[in-house]
This record gives structure tokens, sequence and C-alpha cells, in this order.
């Protein structure tokens, strides 16, 4: 139940992601004479594909990176090449699948389409005419799209194909299994400063130069850019902003919903496809022979797939009095809903709130004010650019604008005022002297413009001037040495038979360690140097500021029968069964690729891409 559950997701994202591509993309720009990039074998590459391919990429780059990305900038990474190369790809399988008589047919697209939410009404039914304009407005045809996603269904019944025969690696899944779930018995102690039975050695002059040319990067000064800048945010201009009481009550009216919430409930709804199933389940939970989560069990859902979140009793429809009249974990129903009668269970009451007017004044007004601030500042760009390109000086800027004037001595350690802003800080690393001042928006609806004045570059501070720094460095770097020199004394003294405590050390023991296993006070490399020793050996660990004595008592073999190994191992199998699957079905598609005749018209690449510029 569970893999078909997992197959129908898998199908339903696949739908989605080529639904919402063409309504994310559209036509826009691309509505020309060129229709076609290219053929691979009997297939066309459509250049709205490819158009909406490259769109989705850039956009998806520019969020993961928090800034946007420009047509040339994703060029010189790549990103068309690579939208490209993925595009053939997909028209090569579909072109053997076609080779192969690989299909689906009329009901099962039909099936597919009617069940795609963005061509349902608010009813939750299929509605053809949401379909036919939903299409409208991206420019195609029904035809187009359902060739479309017959094509996706077929390339998956392909895939499938390559992958269904991948065997299990057990070899090489109990090899991981074995690596990751051994386990260590250890003893281990730490010792610091205070165990030392002699005085650190002082800092010699030669000590002091020695470690100041050896470190050198800690002693330098970063480079520092004198800038100069003007900016301009809503928090600056919130305050002068007029707000009427009028705009401020019209708000509050806007968002009753959110002030004014009734008396609610927490409830889970379970479908069921007749009043007959929900007759005989509700039946089935009174006489006791099964409760309300072994019914969504039996049905291959989670409670999430049935949680309703908090409800009033008119979104309940026929449920809302038994609902609301039920006390906490009762199951009521059967009652109607939109998608089919239903049992309900009602998980907790939430009482009825209410923020008046005058509470909500103060968000109300800081909303608007930002809303309006970040209007002006907006109404105002097109003046500063123009000012701007008319040769204006920021100073300029400051005495016949809002915005405001400010110096900073910038490194890349400066996160305070301005520079606090990521873009501030991305745009005071790109600047040079003499360039020409941009404008450039802030995270939260401002704007600045900045001009490099000068650059002092990185500077090694003499000896005479940080020599209380070295002299600190040193005589810790003596006394961890001393730690250490003490602790290896210690383990030398010490035998698989030895008690810790005799020799003045506080033992503590771990019984089953694997290497993903934390022991709280050791280093982050402790456990990788835990698994390097032989049963019996002790070790010290330089932990920075102390030592650690470890003795490996037992090494043991992963229990087959412990839940967590067995997990694991489930785990590691699926994740190499898929690696292998995805290599494989990668040779797969190249070695097609290599056999079938593709041809794409740069031209028309180019053609795009002029779009896009």
């Amino acid at each position: 139940m569970a893999q078909k559950q997992g197959s129908r997701i898998a199908v339903w994202v696949i739908l989605g992601l080529l639904f919402v591509g063409l309504i994310g993309f559209g036509a826009t720009g691309f509505g020309g004479t060129i229709r076609s990039l290219g053929t691979v074998g009997d297939k066309d590459v459509a250049v709205a594909d490819y158009a909406r391919d490259l769109n989705q990429q850039i956009r998806a780059f520019s969020a993961q990176i928090g800034t946007p990305v420009s047509f040339p900038q994703a060029q010189s990474m790549g990103i068309d090449a690579q939208v490209l190369s993925q595009l053939v790809t997909r028209r090569v399988l579909d072109n053997e699948a076609d080779r192969l008589g690989l299909s689906v047919g009329d009901e099962r697209v039909r099936e597919q389409v009617v069940q795609i939410p963005a061509f349902q009404s608010l009813n939750g039914q299929f509605d053809r005419a949401v379909y036919r304009n939903a299409l409208d407005r991206e420019n195609t045809t029904e035809a187009a799209f359902e060739t479309s996603l017959r094509e996706e269904m077929a390339r998956t019944l392909l895939q499938a194909a390559v992958l269904g025969g991948v065997p299990q690696p057990d070899t090489y899944t109990d090899a991981l299994v074995q690596f990751v779930a051994e386990n260590r018995a250890i003893t281990w102690a730490s010792i610091d400063a205070t165990a030392l039975t002699a005085p650190v050695p002082g800092a010699t002059d030669s000590d002091l130069q020695a470690w100041y040319d050896a470190h050198p990067e800690a002693y330098t000064t970063p480079e520092q850019r004198a800038i100069t800048y003007v900016w301009l945010t809503p928090d600056m201009i919130a305050d002068d902003v007029e707000i009427d009481e009028q705009a401020l009550r019209d708000l509050y009216d806007q968002r009753i919903d959110e002030f004014v919430r009734p008396e609610r409930r927490l409830v889970e709804r379970l479908i069921f496809a007749d009043a007959a199933a929900a007759d005989a389940a509700k039946a089935r939970l009174d006489a006791g022979e099964i409760d309300f989560d072994g019914l969504v069990a039996e049905r291959g859902l989670d409670l999430a797939d049935i949680d309703l979140g908090d409800a009033a009793k008119s979104d309940l429809g026929a449920a809302g009095d038994p609902v609301f009249a039920a006390a906490p974990g009762d199951v009521v129903g059967p009652a109607d809903s939109p998608l089919g009668p239903a049992l309900f269970r009602m998980n907790a009451v939430l009482a009825a709130e209410e923020t008046t007017f005058e509470d909500a004044l103060p968000d109300l007004r800081s909303e608007l004010a930002g809303e309006r601030s970040r209007r002006v500042i907006d109404d105002a760009r097109d003046g500063i650019n123009d000012l701007l390109a008319g040769g204006a000086t920021l100073e300029d800027l400051a005495t016949r604008t809002d915005l405001k004037l400010g110096q900073i001595d910038w490194t890349a350690d400066t996160s305070d005022g301005i520079a606090a802003y990521e873009s501030f800080r991305t745009a005071a690393a790109a600047a040079t002297e003499g360039e020409f001042p941009a404008l450039v928006d802030l995270s939260d609806g401002g704007i600045f413009a900045l001009r490099l004045d000068a650059v002092t570059p990185p500077v090694l501070r003499p000896l005479a001037d940080v020599t209380d720094a070295v002299v600190t460095a040193v005589m810790d770097a003596n006394a961890q040495a001393a730690v250490v020199a003490q602790a290896a004394l210690l383990a030398g003294l010490i035998r698989p038979e030895t008690g810790f405590d005799t020799l003045g050390l506080t033992p503590k023991t771990e019984a089953v360690l694997t290497r993903q296993s934390f022991v709280a006070g050791t280093p982050q490399d402790f456990m990788s140097e835990v698994f390097k020793m032989s049963l019996g050996e002790v070790k010290v660990i330089d932990a920075g500021t102390t030592a650690i004595i470890v003795r490996l008592d037992a090494i043991s073999p992963p229990d087959p029968t412990n839940p967590q190994v067995v997990a694991n191992r489930t785990q590691l199998a699926e994740a190499a069964a898929a690696g292998i699957s995805q290599d494989l079905f990668a040779a797969f598609a190249d070695t097609l690729q290599q056999a079938t005749k593709v041809e794409i018209n740069q031209a028309a690449v180019n053609a795009v891409h002029a779009q896009f510029q």
C-alpha cells in the first residue's frame, strides 16, 4: 500500500512540475515564427520548452543564492548549456519510447488531466472551461498539453523498465552497514593545565619572533575600504508618512478574519467512496473493532493527509453541528462533505478570539506606514536615477532628495549599520575606485548607492604593536604542549587492566559507540580517531585546550537484530540501489543519445537567448 501511495505521489509531483512550468513561464516573448530549436531523432525540440526550462533554472538559482542572476551571469555559469542538454536528453528518451511503441491510452491521459488541481473548479471537480482557459492563458492547446503529458508518462514507463531489474547490492550494503554500525567501547579521561606538575615555560624573544613569523595572518589587518554612501529605508520615513484613520479602519476590515475569529475546532476528516462504506466504518468504530487511526492506516493514509487544521462551524457544512457538539477525541458522522461522505474526529476546542481595532492599531499603522514608505521610495527611483545619470554626486543626492549620506570604513567583518544588509556587503566588496554609482535595492524595500573613496590593503602589523597578543598565544601553546606531554606520560602507564583512577584520573566509559556517535567534551574528530585505534591501544588526542587519554576496550560487529541497524541497512540498501539505478539510467540515456541524430539550430537558440537579455 505504501509503495502504491508513493507511486501516486511521484506521478503527482511530475504532473505538478509539468503544469506549474507551463504556468510559470507561458509563451510571453516567444510567440514568433520559430517554434523549434531542432530535432532529436523524429522529435522536435520546442522553443517554448527550452525558454520555459531556462527561465525556471535561472529563477531557481537566483532563489538559492538569494540574489537575482542576470542572463549573462547564467550563461557564464553554463546554466543555458545544462538546460539544453537536459531537454535534449528528454527528447532522446521520448524518441526511444516512440521507437519501442511505448505509450499510454487516452483514458490514462484523461485520468491524469482531471486530477490536476489547476483544472478543477471550486467544488474540486474537473471543469473543462477552467482547463481550456488555463491552457489559453499559456498560449497552448489541449492537444499540445495532452501530448506532452502522454510523452511524460511514456518516458516514466521507459525509465521504470530500465531501472526495474536492478538487484539489491547485498555485499556492498553489508560492507556499508559494517562500517556505519560497528561498535566501540572505550574508557577515557580529560586533563588540563591543572594536572601539570611543573610551571609552563615562559616566552623568550626568539619564541615570540618565531610565532609571529609562523602566523602572519593572525596579525594582519584586513583590507579596509573607505566608502561614501547614500541610503533610504522605509523605517527612515515611516514617521513622516501620513495615514488617515479611515485607511486604518479599511485595512482592519479587510483583515477582519485575522482579528475576529469565531470558536473553532481542530478536526480530521476521513472521506469514503460512498455512504455504505462510511456507515460500515462507523459501525466498526462503535463496536470497538478498530479505532480511527486504524481506519486511516487501512486506507494507506497518514494523519497529515486528513488533517483539516482549525475549522469554524461554517467551514464544515453538514458536519458543523455534530462536530461542534462533540467532545475532544470523539468521532462523528458520517456526514456529507464536498468530496463525499466522511467521518470527522474532533481533537480540540479553540475559543473565539477578538482583537479590537484599538488593540490592532499599532500593527496596522506600522504595516500601512511600511507599505506607503516603500511606495514612496519606489516612486523616487526614476528621479534619483536621472540625477545619477546627469552626473550628480552622492553629496548632491543627499541635498536634493530624502537619501541620507554616510561614510563607513568597511571590512569583510563589518556587519553593523548599512553593512547589515547582504546587498550592501556584496556591492562594497565588488566596488572599484572611480566607478559610476548605481542605485541598488535593500532587502526591506530600501535603496542605496555607494562610492569607493580609497582602499587600504591588508597590512602586517609590527611585532612591537602586537607583542601582548603574541605573548598570550605563545604561552597558551606552551601550556597546551605541556598538557599533551603530561597526558602522554600517563597514557604510557595505562594497560588494558589498569584503572584510570589509580593514576589520579577521572575515567568515563562509553559502551556502544558508532562512527556517528558524539561524546560530549571531546573534539570534532574524536570518533574518527577512536575508529583508527586497535584493541587495547591507548591514545592521546589534542583537544585544543585539554588533552584526552582514551583506551579502546572492545570492538563489536553490528547487531543484526537491532532495530536501528535494520533501519540503517534498509536505508543504505535503498540509497545504494538508487545510486546504481541512476548511474545505469544515465549510461542508458548517453548510449541512446550517441545513437540518435541530434540537430540543434544555434540561430534559434540565440534568438531565445536574445529575449532574456
